[in-house]
């Protein structure tokens, strides 16, 4: 079994990365393999709607000068899909939420490659905005019919200088929930 991790930060090593892996600790203690994807240091455009994904239906985006392709493949392939993203201004960063998109509309033409996969949002934030970023990205997880995992609370940890989401207690306990919680689901449905 095999998970998968998007970064939307543009921090390769912030504090989004940190929860991702408090919750890949969790999953390996089960024998999950895991993987991350950094979103840092690229640049992603959003859908433009040109519909060649509805006439190649070939599980691509027609756009092949970035990562978008890559992740599709990968969330192809993974048992579970985590998404990952800081709060830039009250919402997911613009490189998380053009990558939504753009899988989004290659998956769902192409009879949903998403569904029944086991996925998670998770949040790191300095202050506001959290349930908006987690929304936006459980709407995804929704849309293409997956099985969302939660933890002991909303899936969000506080801090604003990379490391301070330690500090967060409960937040971090909660990300060691949702690692456990996808390893019992991914255990379960994998017997």
């Amino acid at each position: 079994m095999k998970v998968i991790a998007i970064n939307g930060s543009a921090k390769k090593n912030g504090n989004t990365s940190i929860i991702i892996e408090a919750i890949f600790s969790e999953l390996k203690k089960s024998g999950i393999e895991t993987e991350l994807i950094d979103l840092a240091n690229t640049k992603i455009n959003g859908c433009i709607g040109c519909g060649n994904c509805f006439k190649n239906k070939d599980k691509k985006c027609v756009f092949k000068n970035d990562i978008v392709n890559e992740c599709i493949e990968k969330m192809i392939e993974a048992d579970g899909i985590i998404l990952g993203s800081p709060v830039y201004f009250a919402d997911v960063t613009a490189n998380m939420k053009a990558l939504l998109e753009r899988i989004g509309m290659v998956s769902k033409v192409n009879g949903n490659l998403f569904k029944h996969k086991i996925g998670s949002s998770v949040v790191a934030v300095r202050r506001g905005g959290a349930t908006r970023a987690f929304d936006t990205m459980n709407y995804f997880l929704h849309c293409m019919e997956m099985y969302s995992v939660g933890g002991t609370y909303w899936n969000m940890v506080y801090g604003k200088e990379v490391g301070e989401v330690l500090n967060d207690i409960e937040g971090m306990k909660n990300m060691e929930s949702v690692g456990n919680n996808m390893a019992w689901i991914l255990n379960k449905i994998n017997k």
